[in-house]
């Protein structure tokens, strides 16, 4: 590889950490967004418990605010003080340890799973990269227990860096999300299709 393909990674993150530094305010301890607003958790324990019928109100009440602030603090845990893509690219060149998107979801399901929720269901997603220029995605879903994931709530603590990002799975307006374990099977029939075909040769 030549030394201006080498350089080219260095200097694409210094000039975007250069503009990342005019972006909006940090935590007090300068990592990650501030602390989220009462509306905000009120706003999205309310979309929780619209969820249906059965839906305990204090679960919901109980899952806004664990999003809500296990977001932001994973923010502050993981160093995060640029745009999410800059951080990946932090990750991946050994500056940051944890950060990629399907590390939040891991551990945002996490958190949320240690409260055994008894009208409430988790579930894993993946938005797969097939358009130009868009990698997979994961996240966390909120649903009524014994509903499907399509019918839940998307939980992206990834996508604004800790200011946690919440829809109805259906009216996501950036993502297509679909169960993760279909996505990684269809990958890997698709590998072994691949590998089959060379080995036929």
């Amino acid at each position: 590889m030549s030394r201006i393909a080498n350089f080219a990674p260095v200097a694409a993150l210094v000039a975007t950490l250069a503009l990342g530094a005019c972006g909006g305010g940090t935590a007090p301890g300068g990592y990650g967004p501030p602390p989220p607003e009462p509306a905000e958790i009120d706003a999205l324990a309310r979309d929780i418990a619209a969820l249906g019928p059965g839906v305990d109100p204090e679960e919901a009440a109980r899952a806004a605010q664990i999003a809500h602030t296990h977001a932001r603090q994973l923010a502050q845990d993981y160093r995060v003080s640029d745009p999410p893509i800059i951080h990946n690219t932090k990750v991946n060149m050994g500056l940051r340890e944890r950060g990629l998107c399907y590390q939040w979801a891991d551990d945002m399901q996490a958190r949320l799973a240690q409260e055994a929720f008894r009208t409430l269901q988790l579930y894993r997603a993946i938005s797969p990269g097939d358009r130009l220029f868009r990698i997979d995605h994961s996240t966390v879903i909120l649903a009524r227990r014994g509903d499907p994931m399509e019918r839940g709530v998307v939980l992206d603590p990834w996508r604004a860096g800790g200011d946690l990002f919440w829809s109805p799975v259906t009216e996501d307006p950036k993502y297509s999300w679909r169960p993760r374990a279909e996505v990684l099977a269809a990958r890997a029939a698709r590998l072994d299709s691949t590998a089959s075909a060379q080995n036929g040769r």
